[in-house]
């Protein structure tokens, strides 16, 4: 028996709750992953899990060897990584995941000169508004606007998403321009929902002191950024929304910025990776260059003040 694989292992299948998903995550049979905690409980003449039909539960012992084997693998990675090229020139598979509207304007464009900087990894982009279980669907890192609710995540802030107010000329034809926000009680508005909650997000505008936040009436809500946007340029309300997603569609006149004088609160960004992990040399360099990357966009920054909000769009070009 291979010691440092059953370690391994042990590891993942502690991590994902169970020999199934262990497997997946591993890409090897889930005969293997079962034989090999068999031999390490027969190796070791403990017992390391309670299995049931429905879970599997750590035992005392197992739950103290689980924390004895993340930090001899971490040590183990580590000396490779010191005598091998990983460490300049990183590589295997890596699995992120981000938002559909960051992953698709901000990540996507610039992901060529990720991969010259770093040719030997093998990407594989989660896209999705849907919050992700990182340890259960065996993802390495994730990029997460709003507030953070997994106190088991290391975090990292790396940037702020600033929103703009819009409808589609059709639609202020149609219904008129308001003027202030609680007008929008009166239009038709495109809103949004939470994947994990289901509920729908309030909107919120400040402008000299005065802040007024509310629930937004509308025909439709949804939980895709892309089909978000998509819902505005169709005429079927006021959209609130990323503003380096609508600025292209601003600049050629598909949407029309409105209540420019009012600022939204800004919604924090970060990229998030599980804690009782070895940070590999491939995780590390994607949390450096997203971070990086964040750091230096345009549209990361934090809003000029009410009534500046438009130019400093124009600006971002």
């Amino acid at each position: 028996m291979n010691k440092l694989q059953a370690m391994e292992v042990f590891v993942q299948v502690v991590d994902a709750g169970g020999f199934t998903r262990a497997a997946e995550n591993m890409q090897i049979p889930k005969a293997t992953v079962s034989t090999l905690i068999q031999g390490l409980e027969t190796a070791l003449s403990v017992k390391l899990l309670h299995r049931t039909t429905r879970q599997i539960n750590v035992t005392a012992d197992g739950a103290a060897y689980y924390e004895r084997c993340l930090r001899i693998l971490s040590d183990v990675r580590e000396a490779e990584e010191s005598l091998s090229r990983t460490r300049l020139s990183p590589s295997g598979r890596l699995r992120v995941d981000a938002p559909t509207g960051l992953a698709s304007d901000v990540l996507m464009p610039a992901l060529p000169a990720f991969f010259d900087r770093y040719p030997d990894i093998v990407l594989e982009l989660g896209c999705s508004d849907r919050p992700v279980d990182l340890i259960e669907e065996g993802v390495d890192c994730a990029v997460r606007g709003g507030a953070l609710d997994d106190s088991t995540l290391i975090a990292r802030r790396i940037g702020v998403i600033n929103f703009v107010t819009c409808a589609a000329p059709a639609y202020l034809a149609r219904f008129g321009t308001p003027q202030h926000p609680r007008e929008l009680e009166r239009h038709r508005c495109v809103n949004y929902f939470s994947s994990k909650t289901g509920k729908t997000f309030d909107w919120n505008f400040t402008r000299d002191g005065e802040r007024v936040q509310l629930p937004m009436p509308g025909l439709i809500a949804l939980n895709d950024s892309n089909a978000y946007v998509q819902a505005g340029l169709a005429g079927l309300g006021v959209v609130q929304m990323t503003d380096f997603a609508l600025l292209p569609m601003i600049r050629d006149g598909r949407m029309v910025p409105i209540l420019s004088d009012w600022a939204t609160d800004p919604l924090p960004i970060h990229v998030v990776y599980p804690q009782n992990r070895h940070l590999s040399a491939k995780v590390r360099v994607f949390v450096e260059w997203v971070s990086d990357l964040f750091a230096s966009h345009p549209g990361m920054r934090v809003k000029a003040p009410a009534g500046q909000a438009l130019p400093s769009l124009e600006n971002a070009a």
